[in-house]
Parts: structure tokens; C-alpha cells; sequence
């Protein structure tokens, strides 16, 4: 704060102060010229409508006290804390204090209940239901905007609930995944294919995962994905965790699949970023919301194996 502003605010709050102060002690004091009435009662003279009369009634004694009381009040609370300028009040204190205090507070409480889990392993922990849950709360504040409160994600941002990981699955990589974050890159290639080599490219995209595609029109977009793609996402499509590029068998998409939407994604590029949760959650949150995510995976495979197992059932049953 500048030199101005702090004797600009000092001026303004005391000269504020002063001018009631000194309006309560004026208006005390004033006399208003008044007529004794017949029913012993005073009035300013002034009569509306025939018989409506003012009446000269001063202020209740309590309530003028009370005005003095908010002053008295007021001169205490800037000499105890901050308001006049870059004054900082005697106790010292700011809400910015406060504010670390509290979290210091509440980081030690945290750390003494999750002192019994700090020793075990990202694997251990995924299985911990006491982590699972602590991991779960912490999703929820802090994940579940962009991936949902379900974690099936949207557009845009990804399923974590299933078994479909751009930067890798593994216990340590989707910890680095949170703690510093990912910023994936698509380059755009509108350009270097031109419309119709974008369409054909697209198709064949398609038919890398499986889809019906017009057999001619994918062959034509296979050269030009070993020219322009392959680099990244692999000959055969099946991606690069160390880049962030996607499997593209797996008919997994965060933008969407139909044909319009690839064709949007080769054309004009795409730049996905997942925030750095360090600086904001810690190492010790991290892994806790880990540790939920993993626990989410074992859930899937299990599901998986289920649903599998269900579909080979009715394969057999007459």
C-alpha cells in the first residue's frame, strides 16, 4: 500500500470517528423551541393535516449510549487490528495468519491419523479401506469437477474408472500422473493432409479400433497414418505412454470416436492438460487419492471378470 493510501484511509476512518463523535455531542445539546399542550405534552409547533402534531421527544438515554458504545468500540478495534492504513494493530494479527495457522493445524491433525498408512505402499494402500475412503473425500474436493463424481470422466477428460491409461497404469506412473500433472499435445496436421487425407486418415483411426469402415478409404488413410501418426501413437496404433498417445485400438476416446470428432482431432490438434495437484494437495493427499483411483481399477478388472464370465455362461447354457 502506498504512502498515500495508508493516510488517506487513516484520515478518512478517524475523521469519520471525530464527526460522529463530535454530531452526537452537538445534537445532545441542541434545544428545539417547543409548546407546552393542553394534555401536558411538547410539540415543535408543526401541525399536519389539521391535527397531526409533531411531538419534541429527545432520544432515549440507552439509545444515545449505544452510539457511544459503537465509537468506543470502533477506536478499540483499530488499535488491537488492522484498518487504518498498513497499520497492523497491536495483536499482530491478519486473516492471512490465521489462514496458515489453521492449515497448519489442520495439516498436523492429518498427518498424525494418517500416520499408520505413511509407511505402506501404493499397492497396500489401494487395498487399505481406510485409505480407500480417505482417498475418496479427497477425490471428491479436489477431482470430481473434471472427472466426475463417479470418475467416468467427460469429454475431454478421462475415464479413470476403467483400465484405459494414456500415461500408463502403473501404480507410480498414475502418481505422477496427480502429483506434477501431464500436458498432452496433438499436433495439428489440416494442413500437411489436406481435407480428403484428414477424412481417410479418420477412417482408418476407425478401423484400428475395430469398427465397420469402408475397406478402400482405410487403406488409402493407412499410408498417410504411417506418415503423420505413427510416429507417435506406433505402426500398429497401439500408443506411447511415455508420450500421452492414446492406444488407438482400444476404442477408447476422451474426445469422442464418431467420425466427425477424429476428424476434428487430426485436422485442428488437440492440447489436453492435467493440472499439478502438488502444490495444491501435497505429496501425502496424493497418494491417498492414488491409492482411490487404483482401488477403482481393481474394481473394473474384478467387474470385468464377472461380465466375462456371465457371457460365457449364457455361450454355454442350451
Amino acid at each position: 500500500m502506498s504512502t498515500f493510501w495508508h493516510w488517506y484511509i487513516i484520515v478518512l476512518t478517524v475523521g469519520s470517528l471525530i464527526v460522529t463523535a463530535w454530531f452526537l455531542v452537538w445534537s445532545s445539546k441542541l434545544r428545539v423551541q417547543s409548546t407546552k399542550e393542553e394534555d401536558g405534552s411538547e410539540t415543535t409547533g408543526h401541525v399536519w393535516d389539521g391535527d397531526l402534531r409533531e411531538l419534541n421527544n429527545p432520544l432515549p438515554r440507552w439509545w444515545l449510549g449505544l452510539f457511544w458504545i459503537t465509537i468506543v468500540f470502533s477506536v478499540g478495534y483499530l488499535i488491537l487490528y488492522p484498518g487504518l492504513g498498513r497499520w497492523d494493530g497491536v495483536l499482530d494479527w491478519s486473516q492471512e495468519k490465521q489462514y496458515r495457522q489453521e492449515m497448519e493445524t489442520a495439516r498436523e491433525a492429518f498427518e498424525a491419523r494418517f500416520a499408520e498408512l505413511a509407511a505402506m505402499d501404493l499397492e497396500q494402500l489401494a487395498v487399505n479401506d481406510r485409505a480407500v475412503e480417505m482417498g475418496r473425500n479427497l477425490y471428491a474436493h479436489n477431482c470430481s469437477t473434471c472427472h466426475g463424481s463417479d470418475a467416468r470422466g467427460a469429454t475431454g477428460y478421462p475415464n479413470l474408472a476403467d483400465d484405459h491409461w494414456i500415461w500408463g497404469s502403473a501404480p507410480q506412473q498414475v502418481y505422477q500422473t496427480i502429483l506434477g500433472g501431464r500436458r498432452a499435445a496433438m499436433p495439428a496436421f489440416g494442413e500437411a493432409l489436406g481435407e480428403q487425407g484428414v477424412t481417410r486418415t479418420a477412417v482408418y483411426v476407425q478401423q484400428l479400433a475395430g469398427k465397420p469402415v469402408d475397406a478402400a478409404m482405410a487403406a488409402a488413410g493407412r499410408q498417410q497414418y504411417q506418415q503423420v501418426c505413427a510416429a507417435c501413437h506406433g505402426a500398429e496404433g497401439k500408443g506411447n505412454p511415455v508420450l500421452g498417445a492414446p492406444d488407438l485400438t482400444a476404442g477408447v476416446y476422451t474426445y469422442g470416436g464418431d467420425l466427425d470428432t477424429i476428424r476434428a482431432t487430426i485436422r485442428s490438434g488437440r492440447n489436453g492438460v492435467m493440472p499439478a495437484q502438488e502444490g495444491l494437495i501435497g505429496e501425502t493427499r496424493t497418494r491417498l487419492v492414488t491409492a482411490y483411483i487404483l482401488s477403482m481399477q481393481d474394481r473394473f478388472a474384478a467387474e470385468s471378470a464377472d461380465d466375462a464370465s456371465a457371457e460365457g455362461q449364457r455361450t454355454e447354457a442350451p
